[in-house]
């Protein structure tokens, strides 16, 4: 039987792990943290409880394909509520927010409401969108560009003018070349902050992203990501997968020759020093830290000198606070806007970055749809605020005891909030507070640059561009995760332990797997 063994309990890392031991391999997973979920983490302090990473529950149809995979389903593991308005957004120099809400019909008329004309211009950019998400999902997300024959059928030649212009026009332009207003175009660019990257860098072919959030409507999985986590654990350990948390990966060993092959891993657990042998290892840590400190120097594929060539994604200072009585302000989701984009997201990706003030940010308040996350008649709230990608911004705390860039960053957006949305007594109303900075994602998750997501969607970070998830020095070491392909958030990284068990068969289609995937136990 192939042994296995899986590097970080994130989604992806346990998502590979559950589909491996379905194949029949004997999966070992080691997390180096006392919990698995990795970024999708969550923190509870008197009554409070917060999700302490991805909160937007969107592309339903890859969960469901997972769990399905499986042999359930997403509505037999969760409890997904419909949001509407499925987000909020106040924009600098305006005192009404925009209500984004569930369905296209609506949306419309809110676009049309705003500048005449608009709505049927949204329409065309979301038929656009909706057809060039089908092509993505059929062609390019599920596959590991192991082969390029797919690609050279009749269908897909027939699209290459039209998708060679959205890879190489800018969300940005895209956006503008439907709509004027201001605040209708950072709308539809916003989604590439999605994605790791800013309106000028993301090509247009992610204007994808607006059919999910402008068609198909944001949904909410009640007890939060935590709960996402916790059901695919549990389908990882009922396909046989053993889980073995604060074990701290130091090495991935490999057999003496110019052409290595995995031989296993050393671990620290408990203070002592393991060696687990492996005929396979897949690392769903980050790709960097993979390759830089957990691979020999000349068994590396991506060594430093090619990270230097890369563009990390954004860093983040999250903020949780547990504050007393309603924010009706706000809605689950809030967005909060500058005027001037170019400043902020050219402060953050420039070669010499700087954090940017006014800063835009990401407000979410799940004490809006879900019962659990506070007390009652009290309001759970996280600030997402994107920085430059740079540890030494500093690390976070409890209570204001972070480092002071970090605490002055989370001020700004207290005070700006509140401003904002009509909020004056906001600050002496928190009750509960938590930050968390750029070196915390590099110290906790191996962050490459303490970045908060991952490399960033640019054109050449992007599909076959972004990596292989297979080593070219080591037989045997794979990856998975954000920050190989397809790329970032919490569907991408489902897909990515999909398109790595098609590699292991040497299955070079781009669909979707039949479901349901093999049994373990049957297989074993």
């Amino acid at each position: 039987m192939m042994r296995t063994i899986v590097i970080g309990g994130g989604i992806a890392g346990l998502a590979t792990a559950s589909l491996l031991a379905r194949e029949g391999r004997e999966v070992t997973l080691l997390e180096s943290a006392s919990t698995v979920g990795g970024r999708a983490g969550s923190w509870e302090q008197d009554g409070f409880r917060f999700d302490t990473g991805p909160s937007w529950y969107l592309m339903p149809e890859v969960f469901e394909h997972f769990y399905r995979l499986h042999g359930t389903t997403a509505a037999e593991q969760l409890d997904l509520v419909q949001l509407d308005p499925g987000y909020r957004v106040y924009f600098e120099g305006h005192h009404e927010p925009v209500d984004i809400a569930a369905g296209r019909a609506e949306n419309l008329a809110v676009f049309e409401g705003i500048e005449p004309g608009a709505g049927e211009a949204l329409d065309r950019y979301l038929v656009s969108a909706e057809s060039t998400y089908h092509d993505a999902v059929d062609r390019f997300l599920y596959t590991s560009f192991a082969s390029m024959r797919p690609f050279a059928s009749r269908a897909l030649l027939g699209k290459a003018g039209r998708l060679a212009r959205l890879l190489l026009r800018p969300l940005d332009r895209f956006a503008a070349s439907y709509v004027r207003d201001n605040r209708l175009r950072q709308i539809l660019g916003y989604p590439a902050v999605f994605l790791g990257s800013s309106p000028t860098m993301t090509p247009a072919m992610y204007h994808l992203m607006s059919y999910l959030d402008l068609d198909e409507g944001v949904l909410y999985p009640r007890g939060g990501f935590t709960r996402v986590i916790a059901s695919i654990a549990d389908l990882a350990r009922e396909s046989g997968v053993r889980i073995v948390t604060d074990a701290r990966v130091t090495a991935i060993r490999t057999t003496p020759g110019a052409r290595a092959s995995v031989a296993g891993v050393d671990y620290v657990h408990d203070g002592q020093t393991v060696s687990l042998d492996a005929d396979e290892v897949v690392s769903a840590a980050d790709l960097h830290h993979t390759e830089t400190e957990l691979v020999a120097p000349e068994h590396r594929s991506y060594p430093e000198r090619w990270w230097r060539r890369r563009t990390s994604g954004p860093g983040a200072v999250l903020v949780m606070l547990g504050v007393r009585g309603e924010l009706p302000e706000l809605s689950h989701h809030t967005l909060f806007f500058t005027e001037d984009w170019d400043e902020n997201f050219g402060r953050i990706f420039a070669s010499e970055a700087s954090i940017p003030e006014p800063a835009s940010f990401y407000a979410c308040k799940p004490s809006a749809t879900d019962d659990d996350v506070a007390p009652d008649g009290d309001s759970n709230l996280f600030l997402l605020i994107p920085v430059p990608a740079d540890p030494g911004i500093g690390r976070g705390g409890v209570d204001g005891s972070g480092d002071s860039q970090v605490e002055l960053v989370a001020d700004l957006a207290i005070r700006r909030l509140s401003e904002w949305a009509g909020i004056p007594d906001l600050a002496e109303r928190v009750v509960v507070r938590r930050t968390v900075g750029p070196g915390d994602f590099a110290a906790d998750l191996n962050s490459w640059k303490g970045g908060a997501l991952g490399p960033a969607h640019t054109l050449g970070q992007s599909a076959m561009l972004r990596g292989s998830n297979a080593s070219k020095r080591v037989t045997g070491l794979y990856y998975a995760g954000g920050s190989t392909i397809p790329g970032i958030g919490l569907p991408m990284c489902l897909i990515s332990a999909e398109i790595l068990l098609k590699r292991l068969r040497g299955d070079t289609s781009t669909t979707p797997l039949p479901e349901p995937a093999r049994d373990g136990a049957a297989a074993r």
